[in-house]
């Protein structure tokens, strides 16, 4: 199936976008409405770009103008550096927005080391709690940071019943252990374009792995465009082409990881 095909046919959910950076300044509006075309029924937006720097998190407004776009709130590892009390404060007042239905993205970046990792695994330990007590799903960031990821989501998130809430280890680019010990947390595994990448057959090899009623699918957009459109700007319109290398690497059809992706994240959000 090409995905022309698709976009006439089936829809998809987009689990995680970065709209409101500003490579999108320029046609913000136009890549929306190419995603709707394409059949994106829902994005996520990851609303946390701008949290940090105490302004309005530009996602929001998006969230707040579109009606199928949801969002997310939280420090990325990178920002953990700038979290304080007056930070926590903004970050559960927006958590309490009537679409904002995931906290994140959040975790450990050992890759670029932005921020110290001491702070970083503080700063990761401390959201976790406060998704907790929001009982919001976490989108979780891990960047070769597996051991002391896991580690931290099994003492503060899974010991405290974080697996009756669920959350998403987004964009996997990780290791069989790390999926297994995810799954058996009760996370959610999410592909985004790195699993068309040729150089990426042990991905593919995870995600053969993963159950259907686990799978996700994300752009992480404007970041990691899949082939055929490697190297160029990504959007929500090009999840389809991970949707169908996804479908080849579990043997099914792409109408099938349409329909289950898009309903495991309406279960994993409580979307109905």
């Amino acid at each position: 199936m090409t995905a022309t095909t698709a976009m006439t046919a089936t829809t998809w959910i987009d689990s995680h976008a970065h709209l409101d950076v500003p490579k999108y300044d320029t046609d913000r509006a136009e890549v929306i409405a190419r995603a709707r075309a394409a059949g994106i029924e829902l994005m996520l937006e990851i609303c946390g770009s701008d949290v940090a720097e105490g302004s309005l998190p530009k996602g929001l407004k998006l969230v707040q103008e579109y009606p199928f776009i949801y969002g997310a709130i939280g420090v990325h590892p990178h920002e953990a550096s700038l979290y304080d009390d007056a930070l926590e404060q903004t970050l559960l007042g927006l958590s309490q927005q009537e679409k904002i239905i995931g906290w994140g993205e959040i975790g450990l970046d050992y890759h670029y080391d932005h921020s110290p990792r001491e702070v970083q695994r503080q700063v990761f330990r401390r959201q976790l709690e406060l998704a907790l007590e929001r009982r919001l799903p976490v989108i979780i960031h891990t960047r070769e940071a597996e051991d002391d990821t896991c580690q931290i989501l099994r003492d503060t998130w899974f010991a405290n019943g974080g697996g009756e809430i669920g959350g998403i280890i987004h964009c996997f680019t990780s290791t069989q252990a790390l999926a297994d010990e995810a799954l058996a947390m009760g996370f959610h595994i999410s592909f985004s374009g790195i699993l068309t990448f040729k150089t990426a057959e042990d991905l593919r090899d995870v995600a053969r792995s993963v159950p259907l009623d686990r799978l996700l699918i994300e752009t992480d957009c404007p970041y990691l465009a899949p082939l055929p459109h490697r190297g160029k700007r990504n959007e929500p319109a090009f999840v389809v082409h991970t949707a169908e290398r996804l479908a080849e690497v579990k043997g099914v059809s792409t109408e099938e990881i349409a329909q289950v992706t898009s309903a495991n994240f309406r279960r994993l959000f409580r979307l109905g």
